[in-house]
């Protein structure tokens, strides 16, 4: 083997076209073209980001736009529930009177079905700060620390979220 036979080999490690033989002006155009791309990709992922959020938002605006006039509705509507209940324990009560006040509060439940409001389920549970708000606190040996005792006022959720609080009686038990 001589020299020769080597020199091809080694001048056929650098390839035509690799960075070695690019010019400055190229590796240049080729950092700010990769630098424009990522711009490009980041810029086009905070907009899709953006049009989600915004998404999110508008559904939730239209999910609790209603949320002030069911939280006044709610008023009305746990007076219907104490009126049905007590017409239906007088005695001497006119039958139609109460069929046709009993028609009136299934129509109110049927709206508060149909805007997801429901009920806070609270009595005999432990107390929970965040769906419900003490307002009187009783000694009893019968219930254990902290549990509700019972409902003064009832509270409601929308969608899921609490839109009222309800307003309970929690023991404080004798015992311990």
């Amino acid at each position: 083997m001589n020299e020769s036979d080597l020199k091809p080999e080694e001048e056929n490690l650098s390839q035509p076209g690799s960075e070695e033989d690019k010019g400055p002006v190229e590796l240049k155009e080729a950092d700010e073209s990769a630098l424009q791309k990522d711009k490009y990709v980041r810029l086009l992922a905070e907009f899709d980001n953006m049009r989600k959020r915004h998404e999110r938002e508008r559904a939730s605006l239209i999910k609790y736009a209603h949320e002030e006039v069911i939280i006044e509705c709610l008023k009305l509507y746990d007076d219907l529930e104490r009126s049905v209940v007590a017409f239906k324990s007088k005695d001497g009560m006119d039958a139609n009177l109460v069929k046709g006040l009993e028609m009136v509060y299934n129509s109110m439940k049927d709206l508060m079905n149909r805007y997801e409001v429901k009920p806070i389920t609270a009595v005999g549970k432990p107390f929970d700060p965040h769906t419900q708000e003490v307002l009187m606190q009783q000694e009893t040996p019968d219930f254990q620390d902290g549990v509700v005792m019972e409902e003064l006022e009832k509270g409601y959720t929308l969608g899921g979220k609490v839109v009222r609080t309800a307003k309970v009686k929690v023991a404080k038990n004798t015992n311990s």
